[in-house]
């Protein structure tokens, strides 16, 4: 299933949408941008179709010396069957001939009102957090003096206890048992917790409590990046020696 829709963007953002309402259900499978220039100038061999496009000042303008045979062209090979959306910035006027493409194509065409470099930054930002890898672990996650720990060990070992402990003494929970991990960057790990289970911990022999309820929303974290892994074991007086 996709992460991210066009449809997504368009209602983060508040987009005016302006054609091509059939495709705002397309897929986005990456968080790279394309500004077209060399495609709205013909060359269209190493298009990344496959990207959101983004139009600006710069673009509009070189399209707006085009030829009207030309600009019908260029749009055309511009909407291609896996581009996801194309956004103009400044709150530029859409070209009829982009309009029309993007119909029959069904690729939406949206338009917004940021400079072209704060819309490219915001959007970049948005997808890499959406499409960012992600995976589960069995564990806790809690924020201790602004670090945030993974508490890993096997069922039973004290995991949930343990943050018990640690949030009744001014520390933050983030999940219990189940820790959603993305990676935001090549050496960054955010953890959060999965929506069914947010604020909750559960401790054997007590039940299922709510953090928040009990402690106050200081007490939790919606998300916290992993500094520290910690994983517990059971104690075994064989394997242990006493310096």
């Amino acid at each position: 299933m996709a992460k991210v829709r066009t449809k997504d963007l368009l209602e983060k953002f508040n987009f005016e949408l302006v054609s091509g309402e059939d495709g705002i259900h397309r897929p986005i499978i990456t968080s790279d941008l394309s500004r077209p220039g060399l495609e709205l100038a013909g060359f269209f061999d190493y298009y990344p179709a496959e990207r959101v496009q983004l139009l600006g000042m710069t673009e509009m303008s070189f399209f707006g010396k085009l030829h009207p045979e030309e600009q019908t062209s260029r749009m055309e090979r511009l909407c291609h069957d896996t581009t996801p959306a194309i956004i103009l910035s400044r709150g530029q006027e859409v070209p009829e001939s982009l309009m029309e493409a993007s119909e029959r194509n069904a690729v939406p065409v949206m338009r917004s009102k940021m400079t072209t470099t704060r819309l490219s930054s915001r959007l970049t930002n948005y997808l890499e957090s959406m499409l960012a890898p992600t995976t589960a672990v069995h564990g806790v996650l809690v924020d201790i003096y602004g670090v945030g720990v993974l508490i890993t060990g096997q069922s039973g070992v004290g995991k949930s206890e343990t943050a018990l402990e640690l949030v009744k003494r001014g520390h933050r929970l983030v999940a219990d048992d189940c820790v959603e991990i993305r990676q935001e960057d090549e050496d960054v790990l955010v953890g959060s917790a999965p929506e069914l289970i947010e604020h909750l911990l559960e401790i054997r022999g007590l039940g299922i409590i709510n953090v928040m309820t009990l402690f106050g929303t200081g007490a939790i974290r919606g998300h916290k990046r992993i500094t520290l892994n910690i994983h517990l074991e059971v104690w075994d007086p064989k394997s242990s020696t006493i310096a």
